[in-house]
């Protein structure tokens, strides 16, 4: 079994996360396999649209459990695990062709920075989004702290940021984290009435005022996410992360410092 599957609907490419029994957390051979669909679609003259979705119970449940404990005890490893997460990342970003992500379930941590990668988002009214990385005392370090304010506002991105709090579809959208909202089984069809939206505008103006906008919304999206991992190296190796991630394995709420 692919850990990602495409499928070309015309020429909409859909790319869906295949690790459903894990809820589609984020390994480093999935993450891997999803960066390999990515470059690949962004590379195919024939693919005008990208939707990036999961399949099973949720979108997916964020980086892996296993990466994280690793993470924790080997936090010189940071910067090497996160180059290349972040390059395929970016690429949703940068490349000239609209990207949506279809949200259902859950969208939570990492997958989250990989959602508001996309251009748009189209979220399920019941599914549940959060970036939550303050809770083991760390920061979102893969575009989060970069791009959410762009999308959602400052205020609003402090508060999802340094509370860690989850929302539903309905807020997603009220906020702008989510375009368009829809009950789950009209989930994908709302996705393909956006795609269609997209097909029937000219690609090149459509790709180039992409471009534009991203350079006015973020322009020095280079120099916050090298700020991001430079202030994860520094969380990476404090007790409170340690704290935060023993707590995490052992189900208990953390006893940070200074509690």
């Amino acid at each position: 079994m692919s850990l990602v599957e495409t499928e070309d609907r015309g020429a909409v490419r859909h790319i869906a996360l295949n690790r459903p029994e894990k809820r589609n957390a984020l390994n480093g051979e999935l993450i891997q396999a999803l960066g390999a669909a990515v470059e690949e679609a962004a590379g195919d003259d024939a693919v005008r649209v990208v939707v990036l979705r999961g399949e099973g119970p949720m979108f997916s449940s964020g980086m892996d459990l296993s990466d994280l404990k690793e993470l924790s005890e080997n936090p010189e490893n940071l910067r090497a695990f996160r180059q290349p997460i972040l390059a395929w990342w970016n690429l949703l970003e940068e490349m000239s062709k609209p990207t949506i992500c279809q949200i259902h379930g859950g969208c939570l941590g990492g997958a989250f920075e990989l959602a508001l990668a996309c251009d748009f988002r189209v979220m399920a009214e019941d599914a549940v989004a959060g970036i939550m990385e303050v809770r083991v005392g760390l920061l979102p370090d893969v575009g989060g702290c970069s791009r959410l304010p762009a999308v959602v506002g400052l205020g609003n991105a402090k508060e999802l940021i340094m509370t860690g709090k989850v929302i539903d579809g309905r807020e997603a959208h009220r906020i702008g984290f989510a375009n368009r909202v829809a009950p789950t089984d009209q989930l994908g069809a709302v996705t393909e009435g956006l795609a269609g939206e997209l097909l029937a505008c000219a690609p090149v103006a459509v790709g180039l005022a992409k471009r534009i906008m991203d350079a006015a919304a973020k322009p020095a999206l280079g120099a916050t996410l090298e700020q991001e991992v430079t202030a994860q190296q520094l969380l990476a190796s404090t007790e409170d992360f340690a704290e935060g991630a023993r707590s995490f394995f052992e189900k208990r709420d953390p006893q940070f410092a200074g509690r």
